[in-house]
């Protein structure tokens, strides 16, 4: 599991293909990642937005960038945590992701950036 620490808030990440929504002979490679964020402060935070960027292994680059993550703006309260899956396709059977999150502190409403680690999805036949 891959992680980062910013200013008291913890992000790993975990990967999965996903052969059942990848189309190979196509160039249409589906991933999963679970993200789970950890609020180590003594106070709450909110995720307000989000800012990607997703290469391929053959150069193609892009970004997404969006308010919160899948569909939600979660308040993290201190000491706890949250999880969420979502997905990613690559024309390659090897890419990687990295980007920030822009959180809220409740107490004063000042935003943050937290870096999201970079990890990548890669096709696990590869390694052999």
């Amino acid at each position: 599991m891959i992680k980062a620490l910013t200013q008291g808030v913890e992000i790993s990440v975990k990967t999965a293909y996903q052969p059942s929504h990848s189309t190979p002979r196509e160039n249409y490679y589906f991933f999963t990642y679970t993200i789970t964020i950890e609020n180590k402060n003594d106070f709450s935070v909110q995720l307000i937005s989000r800012h990607w960027h997703i290469y391929d292994s053959n150069g193609d680059y892009r970004q997404v960038q969006g308010e919160g993550v899948v569909g939600e703006q979660p308040i993290i309260e201190p000491q706890k945590k949250y999880s969420y899956t979502s997905g990613c396709n690559l024309k390659t059977e090897i890419g990687k992701m990295s980007g920030t999150y822009t959180f809220m502190r409740m107490f004063d409403e000042k935003t943050f950036e937290a870096q999201i680690p970079e990890f990548t999805m890669l096709l696990e036949a590869k390694l052999n």
